[in-house]
């Protein structure tokens, strides 16, 4: 995986998959760096701001059960990607169809990923995301790659 195109694929495809389709956590965790951390935005009910704070293994420990149970398909709509050297960050559009790849999305969102290199190859440091709702929808901007 020598190319952030090859990491980005990886992280969609790794976590994606048919009801009862066991994910290959083992690949899913060696796309990351040793340290990394996941962080879900989210809204309560009230309209307060959540920030879900998460190691890799937590994220697999959480959700693990409820992507075999649903079936669950993840995909990137659009990318904008800056890097300078060793360092990089994607700003990336998804959405998420429960049961098969070819069901309308009930969620979409923005995945960001900060990746660092070791000159031999990407490894994700960090990914943020917030999913769409009612009052934050996705800006026409990252519904292109840019």
């Amino acid at each position: 995986m020598a190319s952030i195109d090859s990491i980005m694929a990886a992280l969609y495809d790794v976590i994606s998959g048919p009801v009862g389709k066991q994910r290959d956590w083992n690949r899913f965790h060696s796309l990351f760096a040793p340290g990394a951390r996941m962080m879900a935005i989210g809204m309560k009910p009230d309209g307060t701001v959540v920030h879900r704070p998460m190691t890799p293994a937590e994220y697999v420990e959480k959700n693990e059960k409820g992507l075999m149970d649903i079936g669950f398909f993840e995909s990137e709509k659009a990318r904008t990607v800056e890097q300078f050297g060793e360092l990089a960050h994607v700003f990336t559009t998804y959405e998420a169809r429960k049961g098969s790849m070819t069901a309308e999305p009930f969620m979409r969102g923005i995945n960001s990923v900060q990746l660092i290199s070791d000159g031999k190859r990407w490894y994700i440091a960090n990914i943020i995301w917030r999913a769409e709702d009612a009052k934050l929808k996705l800006p026409a901007r990252y519904l292109q790659s840019r």
